[in-house]
């Protein structure tokens, strides 16, 4: 959400930044709601201010009327705040003056790469023959258990997933964030603070059933399943004035995550890349209204991002994401694609994004600083690493002509083995 006086003295690069992000919103639609709005608001404090000094002087009749035109402006003020307000959850981020501008990810531009490709001498498997050869996953049953991109999981296969999850937890731990275990069951509001919606409702899953209270009557307010636990970790500030001096705040957390993947039906429906259900972990960070620091910070987490890779010795190239494909609510966002031979490409498996005062401003998220002043905080977040989707690099790049994995040296000490074994 930008602020309306932003938008009122800048209409023209927010029209710009509406169409390279490629939204569908009227702006001047809803300049006309504000401006409505606005005299709307203007007539009813003075209907106010008149009701007041009627009722002092005591006449009856003129205070029906005046009660009478106040009840038809308040609820047409009414009407009009709410249009308002839809509209302006619609309103996107300005993305950085050096973002590439393009409507999709055909537009991302590649900025640093790491590694060399391997080279292989024999036929290279996917990590779907990989996995079933190797005992490790199983595609068929999780369809039959879980439906259309259900898995399971098994053995060494499970080991290894947990084993690079709490690798990754515990190298951003040491960097300084703290460790959160947050809600994944979260209120709409909670969603609409983090920009999650109403831009991506139909990949969040709704609780059908979200219980009753100890009256028997059933709870009213819909809950949501979240799909990172950065709607979570961010609500837990929201409606807050945090003082300039204990930031930046930074935290994290490892959640089970769930997306329905109906925006993206028909893209990588084979195998462990793109499934409902998954675990994350990710890093959120809560800063003053400083884009300069806010764009340091962005560096600093993208390089623990890195760095992870790096240690796991798995080929990457970092993007930066175009306009069209960052989300509305990115000032700058960076992709991080690793190597994936059985695609014979790069697959995403890391995201890094600044939304300098974006979401703060739908969570009411609040600053006040040194010299008393308050403002809208700044937030960044980052993933730090995603299971099972990284499974795919590392079962792929570090498959042998046996059939067997080596495991990465230094996810030696979280497994307790160092490869994974070809049967027979």
């Amino acid at each position: 959400m930008l602020d309306i006086n932003y938008i009122r003295d800048n209409r023209e690069k927010v029209k710009k930044a509406v169409e390279e992000k490629g939204m569908e919103l009227d702006l001047d639609e809803l300049l006309l709601i504000d401006e409505k709005r606005r005299e709307l608001i203007a007539k009813v404090d003075d209907l106010r201010r008149q009701r007041n000094e009627i009722a002092q002087k005591r006449d009856i009749e003129t205070g029906k009327k005046i009660k009478q035109e106040l009840d038809g402006l308040e609820q047409e003020l009414k009407r009009e705040q709410e249009r308002f307000d839809h509209l302006m959850l619609f309103v996107p981020n300005i993305p950085a003056p050096d973002a590439p501008v393009g409507k999709d990810a055909k537009a991302n531009k590649e900025i640093s790469k790491w590694g060399e490709i391997p080279k292989f001498d024999f036929k290279v498997k996917d990590h779907i023959e990989l996995g079933k050869a190797l005992d490790i996953v199983d595609l068929e049953q999780g369809t039959k258990v879980s439906g259309f991109r259900g898995y399971y999981l098994k053995k060494q296969g499970a080991i290894l997933h947990f084993a690079i999850l709490r690798f990754a937890l515990d190298k951003i731990v040491k960097a300084g964030f703290s460790l959160m275990v947050p809600p994944t069951l979260v209120h709409e509001k909670v969603l609409i603070g983090s920009g999650h919606f109403p831009f991506g409702k139909e990949n969040v899953y709704q609780i059908a059933n979200p219980g009753r209270l100890e009256t028997g009557d059933e709870i009213k307010n819909p809950l949501f399943l979240t799909g990172t636990s950065e709607p979570s970790l961010l609500a837990y500030y929201m409606d807050k004035t945090l003082s300039e001096e204990n930031l930046p705040i930074k935290v994290c957390a490892w959640t089970q995550c769930y997306r329905s993947e109906v925006g993206d039906y028909g893209k990588d429906t084979r195998g462990l890349y793109r499934i409902h259900e998954f675990f994350k972990v990710e890093q959120v960070v809560i800063l003053k209204n400083d884009l300069e620091e806010s764009e340091e910070l962005f560096q600093e987490m993208q390089k623990i991002s890195e760095e992870i890779l790096q240690e796991l010795k798995i080929p990457y190239h970092v993007v930066a994401t175009s306009t069209g494909d960052m989300g509305a609510g990115k000032y700058r966002m960076n992709d991080i694609e690793s190597w994936m031979p059985g695609r014979d490409n790069y697959g995403e498996t890391h995201s890094n994004s600044n939304l300098t005062d974006w979401q703060a401003r739908r969570l009411n998220l609040k600053v006040k600083t040194k010299d008393g002043k308050t403002n809208f905080a700044y937030t960044l977040n980052n993933t730090v690493i995603a299971s099972p989707r990284i499974l795919i690099a590392i079962l792929e790049n570090f498959q042998q002509q046996d059939g067997s994995i080596k495991i990465p040296e230094v996810l030696i000490p979280y497994t307790g083995f160092s490869e994974i074994k070809a049967l027979g």
